[in-house]
């Protein structure tokens, strides 16, 4: 048997959204920026699916820009955004358990005259509130957050941060990457003062390499890339049309019976911690309630290797994440693990694993049964 839990890291792609990119690619391939039919054709791919993207938020189709997925779009916010309002202000909040394609950019500035506030999470990765509005000042021009953390799944209160941020200076941009809750959560913009939304398609059954950045419409964003002015300026480049529309199609699925598909997730969830906590040396790291993101579970086994692990479950066809998979496969200390206190003797002996809504039960008891398994053994090899 084959069980895929590693689904943070990456999703298989929908049939029907490779089915349109292979038509793309051979017989639909005009330029988008051609006056000719194939390149109005082509136009009319990407407006569709700005269109289908654009109601999953209940924002403006004119606010949504394509990108080549979550790291540029969390680039594209953070940088652009700051280069562009740096006479407001140069101070810039974020946390202390963001993805590196957010914490690297906030490294960058640090590096070059902007100071940043990281704020701290508690045991289960969550901000404080409170910590957030005293660290807003008058000239705080961004406040970047992550709404699910990817090795842990913990929620942050995006809604009540936006309240908070626009409360206490109401100029100062905020920034969500939602790379891990998008097609998880309802996501609403407007409602929840976001400014700017990272999204990354592979993460919701779409292409690798496709993405999208929502900018609220007059937000003041500086491109990173320059050239023949394509999606307003604010990214040049012919458009990647085929990644595009498989991205539209991928969004519009995933929230295709949401409600059903989140019970379905949880249910998975709660059925996975309730059998591997019951072995000996094994514990979740985060919520363990439906206060944590449904397809993201933190698991750690005392006295066994994350590496060592992966590569048993691999063997017996099944596979995770050692921590997190977003990152290059150089193994390294989680800073997430680290802020929310995991003793150091189980840093590197964490997995993580993550489901997607095609995940079955039958795949979730295996996995548990492999581990019921081998954990013991591991565990007396490593005590000699």
């Amino acid at each position: 048997m084959e069980a895929y839990l590693d689904n943070s890291a990456t999703t298989f792609c929908l049939p029907e959204a490779a089915e349109l990119m292979m038509d793309l690619l051979t017989k639909d391939y005009g330029n988008p920026s051609s006056l000719h039919m194939k390149g109005v054709e082509a136009e009319n791919f990407i407006n569709e699916a700005k269109k289908k993207i654009a109601k999953t938020l209940k924002v403006q189709e004119k606010e949504i820009c394509f990108t080549s997925g979550g790291t540029e779009s969390n680039n594209l916010a953070i940088l652009g955004s700051t280069e562009a309002n740096k006479r407001a202000g140069m101070h810039v909040i974020t946390t202390c358990v963001e993805h590196a394609s957010v914490a690297n950019p906030f490294a960058y500035l640090a590096e070059n005259g902007y100071e940043v506030t990281y704020l701290p999470v508690n045991a289960y990765g969550e901000i404080s509130l409170d910590d957030l509005a005293q660290a807003i000042r008058p000239d705080t021009i961004l406040v970047s957050l992550m709404q699910v953390n990817n090795e842990i799944g913990a929620v942050e209160p995006i809604e009540e941060a936006g309240r908070i941020i626009k409360e206490k200076n109401p100029n100062t941009l905020f920034h969500v990457d939602a790379i891990q809750s998008y097609g998880k959560y309802r996501i609403y913009p407007k409602k929840m003062n976001i400014d700017l939304l990272s999204v990354s398609g592979h993460k919701i059954h779409g292409p690798k390499g496709s993405g999208f950045l929502y900018i609220k419409d007059k937000t003041k964003i500086k491109p990173l890339v320059y050239g023949g002015g394509q999606q307003k300026g604010m990214r040049s480049g012919t458009e990647n049309v085929p990644a595009i529309a498989g991205l539209g199609v991928a969004a519009e699925a995933i929230y295709t019976d949401f409600d059903a598909k989140i019970e379905h997730l949880y249910a998975l969830r709660n059925h996975f911690i309730q059998g591997v906590t019951a072995i000996e040396g094994v514990s979740v790291n985060g919520r363990t309630d439906r206060n944590a993101a449904p397809h993201i579970v933190s698991v750690s086994i005392d006295g066994v290797r994350a590496e060592v692990m992966l590569h048993t479950l691999e063997n017996e066809g099944i596979y995770v994440s050692a921590g997190s998979a977003c990152s290059s496969n150089k193994p390294s200390v989680s800073h997430t693990l680290k802020s929310i206190g995991l003793k150091e003797s189980l840093l590197d002996s964490t997995i993580r694993f993550s489901f997607c809504a095609e995940t079955t039960m039958e795949e979730i008891d295996y996995a548990i049964g492999v581990m019921a398994k081998h954990i013991p053994v591991l565990q007396r090899y490593t005590r000699r």
